[in-house]
């Protein structure tokens, strides 16, 4: 009897580990120094120590101030505080809420690959407060049509739209959008600029202030912290409504007791991560590009998808024509392979990416995407192991 190969995780952009690091610093904020960080006494101060030194260096890591950070539950609720809280507050300050008589939609305007969070939380505001929604197409590799985003906010529709909304990385192909270029075109037209970093904080630098965006947010368990972690960066310029209620904390945007242990997780973890991007970054690159030929040379169908050279380290993504990306990622998974179809939130509805779509594939082919997203660098011998399991795959699967 053999033994089974030991699982090789490549899902990285799902969810990574929590390093055993992260845990033990937050231990001592879930047991000893407990108190809440609005309380008046010495426990109370030491917890609201070290929440201002988790927000000061969370900041640092991504190029902004300390009183940005707004911490959250996650990148989903990020991005629902910014779409919907910038989106509301400009609408009144435009003058086209509902009944103002103006006879105008506020308009709201996003990238065609959007994630659901910031897609869904377009469509809440066209349902509840007459928002139209406009979808900025992207080109072949993802990559957001600068051209149509500028006649977008040409002339009276510029006036009109409260903000704009783009990914930095996109989660199922990998492509890194020209946010600099996208913010200096919405600028020149007024309008604010929310940016999802989810998939790259942590793996590609990140700098707020100097790219002048508007607000940003990221997801902690993407480097390495508990799940339900996450933080909106939001500069005191931008207009904003909260979309909960309370007792006032992370100025008054976000009201809840906060979570120091959390805070405290977030900014070690992503220390930890920018450290190692650092470190690792061309030895990352150059395991993804071995692994991208090797997969070329093993099934010659198989198209890459994305940027061949503007995409995350560590994100290798791929339609495999004549298969379904389900049917090899099951395939995959029994051979010790974990990967995914496409973006983790689809997962489980056996969706197709919608991000191919918009990038032009047919859905055919469409359906047969695989990701394959790692933060270590690949030896060798894995970037092996995992091409000859992708031939054997889609070998049996087509009969090849």
């Amino acid at each position: 009897m053999t033994d089974e190969p030991e699982e090789l995780y490549l899902d990285a952009a799902a969810t990574e580990p929590v390093s055993r690091d992260v845990i033990e610093s937050m231990l001592p904020f879930l047991t000893d120094a407990y108190a809440n960080p609005a309380s008046v006494h010495q426990p109370g101060r030491t917890a609201a120590r070290a929440l201002d030194a988790a927000r000061a260096s969370f900041a640092a890591d991504l190029g902004a101030r300390p009183d940005d950070v707004i911490f959250t539950s996650g990148g989903t609720e990020s991005d629902n505080l910014a779409v919907k809280g910038i989106a509301m507050a400009r609408m009144k300050a435009l003058g086209l809420a509902p009944g103002s008589g103006s006879g105008r939609p506020p308009r709201i305007v996003v990238s065609a690959i959007e994630h659901p969070a910031v897609m869904q939380s377009a469509e809440w505001l066209s349902r509840w407060f007459g928002f139209e929604v406009v979808r900025v197409p992207v080109d072949a590799q993802a990559h957001v049509d600068l051209a149509a985003l500028e006649q977008a906010l040409a002339g009276e529709a510029g006036e009109r739209t409260a903000v704009v909304s783009v990914m930095l990385a996109n989660n199922e192909v990998g492509t890194v959008e020209p946010v600099e270029r996208i913010v200096e075109i919405a600028h020149g037209h007024g309008v604010p600029v929310h940016v999802d970093a989810v998939q790259a904080a942590g793996l590609i630098p990140i700098r707020m202030r100097a790219w002048d965006v508007d607000s940003l947010a990221v997801s902690g368990h993407k480097f390495g912290t508990p799940k339900g972690l996450g933080a909106l960066l939001v500069r005191g310029r931008t207009p904003i409504e909260p979309l909960i209620s309370g007792g006032g904390q992370e100025r008054g945007l976000r009201s809840g007791t906060q979570n120091v242990a959390g805070a405290v997780a977030l900014a070690i973890a992503l220390r930890r991560s920018t450290t190692r991007m650092a470190a690792h970054w061309r030895d990352l690159v150059a395991s993804r590009d071995m692994l991208i030929d090797a997969i070329r040379r093993v099934v010659p169908r198989a198209e890459l998808t994305g940027d061949p050279e503007r995409r995350l380290p560590g994100h290798v993504s791929f339609v495999f024509p004549g298969v379904t990306g389900e049917a090899l990622l099951v395939d995959l998974d029994a051979r010790g392979i974990a990967c995914s179809s496409g973006s983790a939130c689809a997962i489980g509805r056996h969706e197709i990416p919608p991000t191919l779509l918009a990038m032009g594939l047919e859905p055919s082919i469409a359906k047969s995407a695989l990701r394959m997203t790692f933060r270590e660098p690949l030896t060798r011998e894995q970037v092996e192991r995992v091409s000859l399991a992708v031939e054997e795959s889609y070998d049996s699967l087509t009969g090849r």
